[in-house]
């Protein structure tokens, strides 16, 4: 699916260093907050470098995170190769829905705000605002909205997101990843499933995504037969390491039917 998290909106990575998806951990950058400095200040009790604010740069960490098809059949009339092909496909179909899946309900659940009004969900324009609004207020810069497939038609109302040289966009510049995994449609703070008729969408600063060329295993015709019952079996799989600038998400609800 062409605007899902391994589209577009994401800055993706073909390592070649395994290492790096062992998990990782970095020092985000342009995650605190700017302040302004009058020259001739009318308290000049404290002047100097000492009244002014310093932030202490934290620290980020994302884990890794392993996405696999299995093929089985009987071997007769199944060769190695065919069950191979069958993994790789399935692999390549599934695997940005399963990498969404686990993203929504593993990374950004349990690190998303909850800026649903108390009195419920809102519109979805509504939703893309207060998102966005909190974006501007916490990162600065452009970012992405996280919104289910199933919800993805509604974003032409109003003109909330508009395809921009084939991406899609909202009018404030920020990227829309639209995924069939977000279909769990879970947020914060427990993570259990929004009503019937309602969604959550998320937002954060920018992503990116390191991967790993898919592996087969067993590698060979003779490891993957199982002499028991006459079976064949083949795994595909890659690892994921999906990073999260300043490690911070929002989230809200929002009805899906007026």
């Amino acid at each position: 699916m062409p605007h899902g998290i391994l589209g577009r909106c994401v800055d993706i990575i073909d390592v070649e260093d395994v290492h790096e998806l062992l998990g990782t951990e970095w020092m985000p950058l342009s995650c605190a907050a700017a302040h302004d400095w009058e020259w001739c200040p009318d308290d000049t009790s404290t002047p100097g470098p000492a009244a002014k604010t310093f932030e202490r740069p934290g620290t980020c960490s994302a884990s890794p995170i392993t996405i696999y098809a299995g093929a089985t059949c009987g071997t007769i009339g199944w060769p190695y190769n065919e069950a191979v092909q069958h993994a790789r496909e399935t692999l390549r179909m599934g695997e940005q829905r399963a990498l969404e899946e686990w993203f929504v309900r593993d990374v950004l659940c349990p690190m998303g705000a909850d800026l649903t009004p108390t009195a419920g969900a809102v519109s979805i324009a509504q939703g893309v605002a207060a998102l966005e609004g909190w974006l501007a207020e916490n990162y600065g810069g452009q970012g992405i909205l996280h919104v289910p497939a199933g919800a993805a038609a509604l974003l032409g109302c109003c003109n909330v997101v508009h395809l921009e040289d084939g991406v899609p966009r909202t009018l404030m510049g920020n990227c829309a990843i639209m995924g069939s995994g977000y279909a769990v449609n879970v947020g914060p703070p427990d993570c259990t499933q929004a009503p019937a008729g309602e969604a959550w969408l998320y937002i954060t600063g920018p992503i990116r995504v390191r991967r790993e060329a898919p592996v087969i295993v067993p590698d060979s015709d003779a490891a993957s037969f199982r002499i028991q019952t006459n079976d064949r079996f083949v795994l595909a799989e890659r690892t994921f390491v999906v990073e999260v600038a300043c490690c911070e998400a929002a989230a809200i609800r929002v009805v899906l039917c007026p």
